[in-house]
């Protein structure tokens, strides 16, 4: 038996450089492709290429060939079907829309016990709703169902009395920036011992390339992050509520924590102008960290 896309593999397709390694794939001759051609087509390092073909094989999006010291890829011929119609890609004849019946297929097995379909469905549909307003990339479907899982886990969270591990929801404008440096490093950091989210009052289309850039150039991968509206639940499930220069948009709930970070925005600056950004927030993460999980 092969692996089929989990619900919550079909998310990893949020990553736009994930996206774009998948349709190179795809679009390639022989419908398969080498890690450093891949690396030299996006103009990304090697190991990068590598950690996400890692996440793509793991999710049964991608197959693994050996031949010998060489290692090809290809798309698992099992899931092709699926990645179209997240992809909204003209490859699928009929999905020119996102599939929205599937996603709440998908999510109602993975939150069964927890959420019943009606509510999955709603979330679905308000996710939709909210991304589709600014959006028009062809990732829609799989930001989708990324965004409402995000939003379901938050709601799942808010109903713990305690939380086992400390949660930290970092808020700018557009969340193509800041908050996405912020997330990034404390992802890295802190691994499994704190949650991280992120949101933006006035949400971009996409994480400016200068981010990725900036992220890569110290070890941080983007991972399937993108910029996504702020919403109740996020707020509600954080224990820690950091926001920078998106002024009284967050709303303020007893029992959290809020700090508002006075941070030039990088949008339009050059890559050394993001550097000396990141390199800000990276000490006001690790102190952050530090007062977080003393010890």
């Amino acid at each position: 038996m092969g692996t089929r896309t989990s619900p919550h593999g079909l998310t990893v397709l949020g990553d736009p450089t994930r996206a774009r390694i998948v349709r190179l794939i795809r679009s390639s001759p022989d419908g398969r492709a080498l890690v450093g051609r891949l690396a030299d087509a996006l103009g990304l390092r090697q190991p990068t290429v590598s950690h996400h073909m890692k996440a793509l094989v793991a999710e049964g999006i991608v197959a693994r060939h050996p031949e010998g010291r060489v290692v090809w890829y290809s798309l698992d011929p099992r899931n092709v079907e699926r990645v179209d119609v997240l992809l909204d890609d003209d490859a699928a004849e009929s999905a020119t829309e996102p599939d929205l019946p599937r996603i709440v297929q998908d999510l109602a097995e993975r939150f069964r016990g927890t959420f019943s379909a009606e509510t999955v469905a709603r979330y679905v549909a308000e996710s939709n709703h909210l991304l589709l307003s600014d959006n028009t990339t062809p990732l829609l479907g799989s930001r989708i169902a990324a965004f409402a899982t995000l939003r379901l886990d938050a709601l799942a969270r808010t109903d713990m009395i305690h939380h086992a591990v400390p949660e930290v929801l970092f808020v700018c404008v557009q969340n193509a920036g800041r908050s996405q440096l912020a997330a990034g490093i404390l992802r890295q950091l802190a691994g499994d011992r704190v949650l991280v989210r992120t949101a933006g009052s006035a949400p971009a289309g996409a994480v400016r390339a200068t981010i990725v850039t900036a992220l890569d150039e110290i070890g941080v991968p983007l991972g399937g992050e993108f910029p996504k509206p702020l919403t109740d639940e996020a707020v509600r499930a954080a224990d820690v509520v950091v926001t920078m220069g998106c002024g009284d948009a967050c709303p303020v709930y007893p029992g959290r924590r809020y700090l508002d970070w006075d941070i030039e925005d990088p949008f339009g600056k050059p890559l050394a102008g993001v550097r000396v950004i990141r390199n800000d927030i990276d000490e006001r993460v690790r102190a952050l960290l530090a007062e977080i999980l003393p010890g």
